[in-house]
Order: C-alpha cells, then sequence, then structure tokens
C-alpha cells in the first residue's frame, strides 16, 4: 500500500507513536483524522493540518463518527498502555473493547486495511531474541494478555473477513512528549530531589528502547513494503540498556549525581518481564533497520524530556 495521498485514521493520535506518526502522514500528503478521547494525552500534540475527533472508542457510537466508508485504512494505537495499571479487568476489557468495536464498523462500511501496535509483552518471558514465530505466546502481565487477544481479533478479520492488516509487536518506544514511562519518570523524582533515587526492582532488568522517530518510520515501510493477508513484525533494536543505566543516562543529562535506592527482587512489579530483546531479523530482510541504539534512543529521549520538564 502507498501511504502518501492516502486518507487515514489514527486512534490513539494525541499519544508518543500516534502524534508522531500522524505528522509523518501529514508530510508525505496522507489526509489524516486523528480519534482520541485526551485520557493520556492533549489536544496540542495532535499536528496542524490533522482533522481531530474527540472520541472513546470503546464506544461503538464514537467509532461510527470516527471510522467513515472514506478512509483506506486505520491505524489503531489507542490503549490502555501501562504494564501496571491497577484494574485489571478494566484494562483487558476496554483494550480488547477498542479493538472489536473498530474491526466491526470497518467491516460494516468497507474499509478494509488495518494496522495495530501489539507488544513484546505477548512473548512473556521468552528466549532472547525473540522471533515473531516463537511459541507457545506465554503473556505474564494482563495487559500482554490483552495485546494477544487483539492479535487473535485481528487475525480472525485479516483471514475471515478481508481486513489486510499489519501487527506491530513493539519493543519499548520512547521519544518527546512522553509521560508515564520510566525517562520521564526518573526525571521527574530527580528534578524534585536529585540527591536519591528509588529504582523498582534491583536496576538489572535490561530492555530494548527504540527511538519514536525510527519506530514510525518502521511503521510506514512495513505497511508499504509487506502485503501478505496478516503481517506481524517486532520493531526495536539490536542493542539493551538496564534500568540503572537509565538512572545514569537521565542522571547526567541533568547534572546531577544521586544514590540510588533499590526496592529489591528481579522485576519491577507482577507482569514485569526483566528482560526483553525482539529479533528484527524478519524486518531487516524487508528492507529496514534500526540506525540508532537503545542507550543512544535513552539519552536523546531524556534531553527532549528534560526540555518539557524541568522548568
Amino acid at each position: 500500500m502507498n501511504l502518501a495521498d492516502s486518507r487515514v485514521l489514527v486512534t490513539g493520535g494525541a499519544g508518543l507513536v500516534g502524534s508522531h506518526l500522524a505528522a509523518a502522514l501529514l508530510d508525505r500528503g496522507a489526509t489524516v483524522r486523528v480519534a482520541d478521547d485526551l485520557s493520556k494525552g492533549t489536544r496540542d500534540r495532535v499536528p496542524a493540518g490533522a482533522a481531530f475527533v474527540e472520541a472513546d472508542v470503546t464506544d461503538p457510537d464514537a467509532v461510527a463518527r470516527a471510522v467513515t466508508a472514506d478512509l483506506d485504512m486505520v491505524f489503531h494505537f489507542a490503549a490502555y498502555t501501562d504494564t501496571n495499571y491497577d484494574d485489571d479487568r478494566v484494562l483487558f476489557e476496554e483494550n480488547t473493547e477498542m479493538t472489536y468495536n473498530l474491526l466491526e464498523r470497518m467491516r460494516e462500511v468497507g474499509v478494509d486495511r488495518f494496522a495495530f501496535t501489539s507488544s513484546s509483552t505477548v512473548y512473556g518471558e521468552a528466549p532472547r531474541p525473540t522471533p515473531e514465530d516463537y511459541g507457545p505466546l506465554e503473556p505474564i502481565s494482563i495487559y500482554g494478555s490483552s495485546k494477544l487477544a487483539d492479535e487473535a481479533l485481528i487475525s480472525t478479520h485479516a483471514h475471515s473477513y478481508g481486513i489486510q492488516s499489519w501487527v506491530f509487536r513493539f519493543a519499548n518506544i520512547v521519544g518527546p512528549r512522553q509521560r508515564g514511562n520510566v525517562i520521564p519518570d526518573f526525571i521527574e523524582k530527580l528534578d524534585e530531589y536529585p540527591s536519591e533515587l528509588e529504582i523498582l526492582g534491583d536496576g538489572r532488568q535490561e530492555k530494548s528502547y527504540m527511538y519514536v522517530s525510527e519506530c514510525v518510520d518502521a511503521i510506514q515501510h512495513v505497511v508499504e513494503t509487506a502485503d501478505d493477508a496478516y503481517n506481524v513484525y517486532n520493531l526495536g533494536t539490536r542493542t539493551t540498556t538496564s534500568v540503572t543505566d537509565i538512572a545514569d543516562i537521565v542522571s547526567e543529562e541533568l547534572g546531577v549525581a544521586p544514590e540510588y535506592s533499590y526496592t529489591g527482587g528481579d522485576r519491577g512489579w507482577t507482569g514485569d518481564v526483566p528482560k526483553m530483546r525482539l529479533s528484527i531479523e524478519k524486518l531487516v530482510e524487508l528492507g529496514w533497520e534500526p540506525s540508532i541504539e537503545s542507550d543512544e534512543a535513552v539519552r536523546r529521549s531524556a534531553r527532549e524530556l528534560i526540555d518539557e520538564i524541568v522548568e
């Protein structure tokens, strides 16, 4: 599919990846509509030139306003994204409800292309680097369970109802305008108390961090290049960064030298996967490879987020 001059809907388009994707598509001449309930993002994050629909996509009536027959494609990025969200039932039911509502509305009006942000959490604690065909998929968090359920819904609609789909299993995506992630969390804590920092777990948790502009570039490349009915791709980097290394990078960028304390254990919370690195060989074979490694993605994000957060 050629995304230039296409007509697309981006749900969650006031969030991190959605807002950057919307801006990138506008730059390519696409007509972009953003649907977001602004529960996490803000209206000013929606790029100029995108039509905006304030919509909670758990509501079928709101979905009907957002998904219309003139669209070429839906990018579904709206979700509860906190892997440690405090209400498991709400997270699971509403994440899957959003996806089901969108797919059913697409069938109703004849929109037949769908892209979805899944997560590395669908793999659970898997050997590293983890390829897309690894199985069995055994998520250990409700968030990962909801993403796997979403993938099943999308697979069914791709294979049985003709909705060509692209599913992206993300590493940790970082960049400007992000909140609720380890990097802005450390910045906010150190801005208030620069001499000390509490770190969840033992600090050895080690994951892949991908810079948001690279994520958006990869998404567009895969959608325009992979042409199966149902396409699943990992998005990440070949390198990883530990939580203590993130604390070091943020501290360096802030110019502080805090004393660290650790809450203990090998993970930050119940359901946290302590070590994650995705195989990206399938993505590389398709002709796209990241140029920013994990540590550099963290450092760039820290610099940009410090400018946003610290007064």
